[in-house]
């Protein structure tokens, strides 16, 4: 229980005190309403007394009295009505709340840190007024008249007669058998008279004499003399009296009123039972049968039912606020005691105290003398006569019976002399005048008697007072018997049904206990009086159980809230709004943030109404947001039901204040991180063979790493364009600002351009939410960023809102537990500063198919497709935290947080916007396939625009054509076909002799020290004006790898007028290509034996050709041919074909394989070009009837592209290699002479069916010869991974990479050719032997000295060897030595020697080399040379 202001030694006492009656005059009841007071009222601030006082108990020793307290008031014949007490106890508690402003205790327990009103004052005062207005009834005399006050005025013209009618009028209510109400002590009650003077209008001498006649005739005992009235009212504001009188007339007492009207029912009193029930609800039983049972659901369980203007009232319900409002209403301009000065206060605190001294305690102790001597002498005769009647007829002593066995027996009535009555007479009476050891022992007497006599509900007084009593008893000479408070309250409560006895035994027990700190007990006996039958009562006392579960030594923190959620329900029925509130939002401490997440919900919900009903709607509009924004757990239906509610109140909030600003809404969720902004026009479809530029778009999914590859294309471009350094204040251009992009700076968005900022919205109830008019809010702060001054920009805009064009959407769904994106737009007229604060809208609920709440759509509420059946317009903000800071030391230690400013961007200048689109742009292709296609570049702004460059990290895939316009074909239908390249119909004469042209890789953008991934796009006059259009062909050749290809092209370009904030512009896309298999060339180039060509110089090579067919007819592809082989090289042409087949035309079906062969000789010296001037000659062979032109567009750019990427490819390993052999200048040299740098470029064309069409798609593979011998491919090898190796656990050896040049390189250094007559005749029979001449030629390949050695011994290594070699035989010197300098040719003039006829492999020389400078000599390699044969015939 709470603290109290009393102790309980205190409170007992002042709740049991002597009853006097008044009996007053209508002349002595007109002087004290002068001061607006009944005579009782008049005494009630003085009826303590302030001195101790004695007297003798019937033993005679002496008793001292403290701070005794009388009670009087005026005498009511009728008892109170049961509906009276209860209205009168329901304005006591609503007239008592907390005080404002007043400090709670704070307790700490486990977890829990709770602010709890330490005290209940509305609690006490119920208690006060309940144990005061406690009807009298018989089977007790605590609150039975002892005496009785007759009082008459000065004024009254027969005083003394006056005071014999009262007498008879006290005689005739007390012992006239039609009053049995009010209740009376004793018969002999004392009379005490009492004369009122009027001090300042009556005659002071007449009052002295009737005094003294009134002396002579009741004794100066019995009479008093009381001046009042001292002064005037009228001179009431002279000075300020105190008022002692408010502080009790607010505690209106049910004595003092005469008559009382239940509003709510009528109530009949049951006048002939002393067990009357009072019920504290003024409802009679059958009354409340009547009424409709609300407590069969359980009382926790929400109300769903829609509108919070429903009373949610119990039957209890009284409107006590109001009638309170009434009685202070009347009460305030009335002033008290008026006409009294302190000297009349003084006088009526004497008149009290003689009173008390002189009549009251004198009579009070002669009486219990008296009782006590009829005791002692009824004991004998009286005890004794009537145990042995009862022994007599029930034959022995009567058992103790269990109370339950004990029912329906508490009608037994005792004579009011029956002796046990006396026993308990005198118990009260010294209980009264705190002899509390003498009232203990006759209650524990009279308690027997009782019991033996099963009057159970005397038993039940006598048990209750018992206990009280030895509690009571000074020194504590025995412990509270709990046990009996017990038994009381269990027969009142089960036997009796009296509820308000049984309440008055667990208020004083719970003090008793609560003060012995027994606060278990104490709980444990408030909750037991809890019932239906009083919401007030039961909710008063579990709100004093859960103090005691908060007060007990270890709190029990979870019973204390439970306890006062019981409570605030049952005050909620009781009408008491602001208790139930109270104990709610108390209760809430506990349950909040503790995952209880359905009590709160239903706390939240009945703070909230509550709070609606109190008109405090803050707190309701708060209470209602918080079940809204927890993560619920609650069903569709209550959800629904939350949200309605809440909105009905918001509205009605914000009605009260139309003009203030938007309230923060708490639905749905913005998950303000995940909030993207896009700057610019939203892109176009595809129309028809048109394709927009994919660009950037709000659908793409963020992916670093093609946001990093677009970074690196922009800075790679920016780099061309500032003359190869990126500017220190360069940042990459961002369209798409997300939680991934950097935002740490302002961006920038172009006037006139939309900006779209997607809001992520999440809806966490189980029922849609319908947002409707639904747009961004946002500040903007003109400003003229070009530095002129800005008094003109404030004078051209007049109107804030046509700065900014806003989007409204109308309406905007958002299903159940869905998330989903809203992208709202924002359109700047004016430059300046922008700041995109929130979002603001109208939340609803969507009116489903059934009303939900049995009224259909409002009228004016249709909007669109939904039934919106209630909004409220408000706003919520975007408040986006930038990325936690991990630099300095400093922001390490801390957490702190950088800006995000994506909502914040600064409108510049209007730039001009370029728009491409791509026609007949192919999304398939074969590998190696030319397409041509057509790119479309606009310009939808009002600003010209210059400097268009692409960019793109595979430049070989797409060419522009060349610089000029000679090397570009004009338009697709001027060749046969319709073919991409640039044609010439041939001479079927010419057909394998090549055809010779050049060009120079500067014309296609692949010059020395260019980057030749930025392409400049050549647009007419380098500038593209407002509105304008240009169309560009665009060859594009399919990778050579098949799959599927992502190609990025980033196009960039500039305003005509440079702008300060932005300097370009860029537009990406993205194209698609799936590539499939179409042919795979190999080729390998090898020196040619003949060592001379027409023009007698030395240095032929034969270049093999592998072409193999790869497609696998997926794609519709019947065959290939091949049409044209072209070379390109700066120092080698392809001379012609040396195909043996006859047939012209090379053609491959599916999994075909072609071998073409060619000569290829050095160009000549005026056709090389030097080193630096990256000019090539360009030699094509024909297959077909038309040339193509192998150094014009498309046909060569493709061909320098993968020139360029074939140089990029990584090939470090040879460089490596590079460094460390250029220690030797030789030994380079002869490296130098494998190397050959020719490309082959092979043509083709593929005969393709699809839909009974038949279409030619055309194509070019390269093939880059490096090294001689080394066979090169047109498609990239894949690389195998090696093979694992088993651990070494040993050092290796050191291999240091040997400068020596390998075998193979050596080998190459001496090329060596046999002239000799392929058929000899000669005569055998005349001459035996043969001897035939033979010229050996040595062309020395290196530019470096070279020492041969030509050794003509026959190697005799088998038997095998010797029959083929034995029969023919060299003449002359069998070793040569020659030196042979750079590329130098030597002939030596040999003779064979034959003895038959036959065929002789005259290839047997062995030739040794090494260079000049070196020691190790090698031999030649003559594998790849054929066999030298010689015919021997006999003539």
């Amino acid at each position: 229980m709470a603290q109290c202001v009393q102790s309980v030694q205190e409170l007992i006492p002042d709740s049991f005190v002597p009853c006097v009656a008044a009996l007053c005059s209508d002349e002595a009841e007109r002087l004290t309403r002068l001061n607006h007071l009944s005579f009782a009222e008049l005494l009630k601030p003085f009826s303590r007394l302030t001195s101790e006082v004695h007297m003798r108990d019937p033993n005679n020793q002496l008793h001292v009295i403290k701070n005794l307290k009388i009670a009087v008031s005026n005498i009511i014949t009728q008892p109170p009505q049961p509906g009276a007490i209860r209205k009168l106890l329901n304005d006591v508690v609503s007239g008592s709340q907390p005080a404002e402003g007043l400090v709670a205790n704070v307790i700490t327990a486990g977890d829990y840190d709770l602010n709890i009103s330490a005290t209940t004052p509305w609690f006490e005062s119920y208690r006060e007024t309940f144990l005061q207005s406690m009807p009298a009834s018989d089977h007790e005399f605590l609150n039975h008249y002892l005496a009785c006050m007759l009082v008459a005025s000065s004024s009254e013209a027969e005083p003394v007669e006056q005071f014999s009618k009262l007498s008879q009028e006290q005689h005739r209510i007390q012992h006239n058998s039609d009053c049995s109400y009010p209740k009376w002590f004793i018969p002999n009650t004392l009379k005490y008279y009492v004369l009122l003077h009027d001090a300042s209008a009556g005659d002071e001498q007449r009052a002295e004499s009737i005094y003294e006649e009134m002396k002579q005739k009741y004794g100066t005992q019995g009479c008093y003399l009381l001046k009042i009235n001292s002064r005037t009212s009228n001179r009431a504001s002279d000075e300020q009296i105190p008022d002692p009188w408010s502080q009790y007339l607010q505690k209106n007492s049910i004595q003092n009123q005469e008559s009382y009207e239940d509003g709510h029912c009528t109530i009949t009193s049951n006048k002939n039972s002393d067990s009357n029930l009072l019920s504290l609800d003024g409802l009679d039983n059958e009354v409340k049968d009547g009424l409709p049972n609300n407590f069969r659901a359980h009382p926790l369980q929400l109300d769903p039912s829609g509108d919070p203007s429903n009373s949610i009232d119990g039957p209890d319900h009284v409107k006590s606020a109001s009638s309170l409002h009434e009685t202070k209403k009347a009460n305030t301009g009335i002033i008290h005691g008026a006409c009294l000065t302190l000297t009349d206060h003084d006088r009526i605190r004497q008149f009290i105290q003689e009173f008390t001294f002189r009549g009251l305690l004198p009579h009070i102790e002669k009486t219990i003398r008296q009782l006590n001597d009829q005791l002692i002498s009824r004991k004998g005769l009286s005890r004794s006569l009537f145990s042995a009647t009862k022994k007599w007829f029930s034959g022995s002593k009567v058992p103790e019976k269990s109370i339950n066995e004990l029912k329906n027996t508490s009608g037994l009535l005792y004579p009011p002399e029956a002796p046990e009555l006396q026993i308990r007479k005198m118990a009260d009476l010294c209980f009264l005048v705190q002899h509390y050891d003498l009232a203990y022992s006759c209650y524990h007497t009279a308690k027997k008697d009782f019991l033996n006599d099963q009057a159970m509900l005397y038993a039940a007084g006598a048990l209750e007072m018992a206990a009280v009593s030895a509690f009571l008893q000074p020194g504590a000479p025995r412990p509270y018997p709990a046990h009996y408070m017990d038994t009381a309250i269990q027969t009142y409560r089960d036997i009796c049904k009296n509820m308000v006895l049984a309440e008055r035994c667990v208020l004083l027990s719970a003090e008793i206990l609560k003060s012995q700190g027994k606060y278990s007990e104490a709980a444990a006996l408030l909750i037991r009086l809890t019932s239906e039958d009083s919401d007030l009562r039961s909710a008063l006392l579990l709100e004093q159980a859960a103090h005691c579960f908060i007060n007990m030594k270890s709190p029990m923190v979870r019973k204390y809230a439970f306890h006062m959620i019981l409570a605030g329900h049952r005050f909620s029925k009781a009408g008491q709004k602001k208790h139930a509130l109270r104990c709610y939002c108390q209760a809430m401490q506990v349950y909040k943030g503790k995952g209880w997440s359905l009590a709160e919900d239903h706390i939240n919900f009945t703070i909230g109404r509550q709070s609606y009903t109190l008109r405090q709607l803050d707190n309701a509009v708060s209470a209602f947001r918080h079940i809204l924004i927890n993560e619920s757990k609650q069903s569709a239906a209550q959800q629904g039901a939350f949200l309605r509610e809440y909105l009905y109140v918001y509205k009605n909030v914000s009605q009260l204040s139309p003009d203030g600003p938007l309230p923060q809404l708490p639905l749905p969720y913005i998950n303000s991180s995940a909030t993207r902004v896009f700057f610019g026009h939203d892109r176009r479809p595809a129309d028809g063979e048109k394709q927009a530029a994919t660009h950037i778009s709000l659908d793409q999914e963020y992916d670093s790493e093609s946001s990093q590859q677009w970074r690196e294309l922009e800075e790679q471009v920016v780099a061309v364009v500032n003359k190869g350094v990126i500017p220190s204040n360069f940042h990459p251009t961002q369209y798409c600002l997300n939680s991934y992009s950097d935002n740490s700076r302002f961006p920038l968005a172009v006037v006139e351009e939309p900006i779209t900022v997607e809001v992520a919205f999440r809806n966490p109830l189980k029922v849609p939410l319908l947002l409707t008019d639904l747009s961004l809010l946002w500040k903007f702060q003109p400003k003229d960023f070009s530095g002129k001054d800005n008094e003109e920009v404030k004078e051209l805009v007049t109107d804030e809102l046509e700065k900014i064009g806003t989007e409204v959407i109308s309406e905007f769904v958002i299903n159940s537990e869905e998330s989903k994106v809203a992208r709202l737009k924002l359109f700047p007229h004016h430059i300046g500063e922008l700041h995109i604060l929130g979002v603001v809208y109208n939340l609803g609920t969507i009116q489903g198919s059934m009303a939900v709440d049995g009224i259909g759509a409002l009228p004016g509420c249709h909007t669109g497709k939904h039934f919106l059946s209630m909004s409220v317009r408000g706003r919520q903000d975007l408040e986006i935290q930038g990325p936690r800071l991990n630099n300095t030391k400093e922001e390490k230690t801390s957490i702190k947080y950088g800006p995000d400013r994506r909502l914040d961007p600064i409108i510049t200048e209007e730039m001009p916007l370029l728009e491409v689109f791509f026609i007949h742009f192919p999304t398939g292709l074969l590998c190696g396939e030319i397409r041509k296609a057509y790119v479309e570049f606009v310009n939808v702004s009002k600003c010209p625009l210059t400097g268009l460059k692409v960019v793109s990290k595979r430049p070989e895939f797409f060419t522009f054509g060349g610089n000029t316009a000679i090397l570009t074909p004009l338009s697709p239908s001027a060749s046969e076909n319709c073919s991409a390249y640039k044609t010439v119909v041939t001479d079927s004469t010419s057909v394998c002799t090549a055809l010779i042209s050049s060009a120079s890789s500067v014309d296609f953008g692949i010059g020395i020290g260019s980057q030749p991934e930025v392409i400049p796009v050549p647009l007419p006059d380098t500038v593209l004006l407002p509105g304008a259009s240009v169309q560009l062909p665009m060859w594009l050749r399919g990778p050579d790898e098949e799959g599927v290809h992502e190609i990025n092209f980033l196009f960039y370009y500039e305003s005509v007028k440079k702008q300060p904030k932005i300097r370009h512009r860029i537009l990406r896309h993205t194209a698609v290509i799936c590539t499939s298999r179409s042919l795979n060339v190999r080729a390998t180039v090898c020196r040619s034996n003949s060592l001379e060509d027409e023009e007698g110089r030395g240095g032929n090579m034969l270049v093999f050709v592998d072409v193999e067919n790869t497609n696998t007819s997926e794609a519709g592809v019947k065959e290939f041919h091949i049409v044209q082989v072209s070379s390109s090289s700066k120092h080698w042409k392809l001379q012609k074909s040396v195909n043996l087949s006859e047939n012209k035309d090379a053609k491959l079906a599916s999994r075909e394989k072609g071998k073409f062969c060619f000569k290829a000789i050095r160009c000549k010296e005026k056709e090389v070009a030097t080193q630096s001037s990256e000019k090539y000659t360009f030699a094509d062979i024909i297959f077909g009837n038309e040339q193509i032109v192998s150094s014009a567009s498309p046909c060569a750019d493709f061909f320098y592209r993968s020139l360029s990427s074939e140089f990029k490819k990584p090939q470090a390993q040879l460089s490596l290699h590079t460094e460390k052999q250029s220690v030797e200048d030789a030994v380079r040299l002869i490296q130098k002479c494998n190397e050959v740098d020719l490309n082959i470029v092979v043509l083709w064309k593929a005969y393709v069916v699809e839909d009974s069409k038949q279409l030619i798609l055309e194509g070019q593979h390269h093939v880059i010869l490096r090294t001689i011998g080394k066979e090169a491919f047109s498609y990239p090898q894949k690389q195998e991974p090696p093979e694992m190796e088993l651990l070494k656990f040993f050092r290796p050896e050191n291999t240091t990479v040997s400068s020596r040049p390998s075998v193979e390189q050596l080998s190459n250094l001496i090329k060596t050719s046999l002239h000799y007559p392929e058929s000899f005749n000669h005569p055998f029979h005349q001459k035996s032997l043969c001897l035939v001449p033979v010229t050996l030629l040595l062309s020395n390949c290196s530019k470096a000295d070279v020492d041969v050695i030509v050794d003509l011994r026959h190697k005799t290594t088998s038997p095998e060897a010797l029959e083929i070699h034995g029969s023919f035989t060299w003449l002359g010197q069998t070793q040569y030595k020659l030196q042979l300098k750079s590329q130098e040719i030597h002939s030596l003039q040999l003779k064979a020697c034959f003895v038959h006829t036959g065929v002789y492999n005259l290839g047997t020389p062995r030739v040794f080399a090494k260079l000049s400078d070196q020691v190790t000599v090698f031999e030649t390699s003559q594998q790849n040379s054929m066999p030298a044969l010689i015919i021997i015939t006999n003539v």
